[in-house]
């Protein structure tokens, strides 16, 4: 099992990520844990660090500035456009209109402090804007050099089949985990073109039985059942690129641990026959 995929053909990532969006972004004590969570990651070897405009408005992007700028080399920060605070009262929606995606881009290349975003991905397809404006738009920005490689979130495969129509998709970002495999045919629609899959909420519980189960295999592995969850996701095909997140350094190393987790045939064949189907299964708070 190969331990880094290349975004793109040319992006070098180690494949276990980590996911900024828990990390609290506000002052105090809590800040300056978040820092070092960040900090720590680094250390431990993450290449591919996931955030968003959406989380706290820029203030997660500016958390991971604080953190890791001037940035190592080899490190990949993305984020993601098209949620704003333009609904009614300011309330967030989906908006990929041309000038808010545009608008978030800079903020974004001002908070990272940062001339390009090797890694843009569009939050959400916005249904009340023409998915031709929404990606030209980024590809206009790719054009301009503000923009290095084009990614997706929660998009179906006839949704990520027409937007290869109309740009290079290099990377696809939707919920899934071990008990929870709605996008199994987006995974391997991304597997069969050599997109990378990011896994969001890529550890999630809620059916008793199946984690009964799952704890049966960690503790054969000396183990722990997050970290099986995890090394299911590595094993699920080469493109997958998981990111758990964590405000916790204990949890962020535990999590990193997974990928040296080795499922034996008859292992993997035992957590593939997990599904969830009680209660727990949903798209969790909001978007990831």
């Amino acid at each position: 099992m190969a331990s880094t995929f290349r975004i793109g053909g040319d992006l070098d990532v180690r494949r276990l990520g980590f996911g900024a969006m828990h990390l609290p972004t506000g002052p105090g004590p809590d800040r300056e844990n978040a820092l070092a969570v960040a900090r720590r990651a680094v250390e431990l070897g993450v290449t591919l660090i996931d955030t968003a405009h959406l989380y706290g408005g820029g203030a997660n992007e500016e958390l991971l500035a604080e953190a890791l700028h001037p940035y190592p080399e080899g490190l990949l920060i993305t984020t993601k456009v098209g949620v704003a605070r333009t609904g009614p009262g300011g309330d967030w929606r989906l908006d990929g209109r041309p000038e808010i995606l545009r608008d978030q881009v800079r903020q974004a290349l001002r908070r990272l402090r940062t001339e390009r975003i090797e890694l843009l991905q569009l939050h959400r397809i916005d249904p009340g804007t023409p998915l031709a404006d929404q990606l030209g738009t980024l590809r206009e920005l790719q054009t301009e050099g503000l923009v290095g490689r084009i990614g997706l979130s929660e998009v179906t495969v006839d949704e990520l089949e027409r937007a290869r129509e109309l740009v290079d998709v290099v990377s696809v970002q939707n919920r899934y985990n071990l008990l929870d495999r709605e996008h199994g045919a987006v995974l391997d629609a991304c597997a069969a073109a050599g997109i990378a899959f990011l896994p969001w909420r890529p550890v999630a519980w809620g059916n008793t039985g199946a984690e009964a189960g799952i704890a049966a295999v960690a503790a054969e592995l000396g183990a722990t059942p997050t970290q099986v969850a995890l090394a299911w996701l590595l094993d699920r095909a080469p493109v997958v690129l998981p990111i758990p997140g964590t405000a916790r350094i204990e949890h962020l190393q535990e999590n990193l641990a997974a990928a040296e987790l080795k499922l034996t045939p008859a292992q993997r064949d035992r957590l593939d026959g997990f599904a969830e189907t009680g209660p727990g299964k949903g798209p969790g708070p909001g978007p990831a």
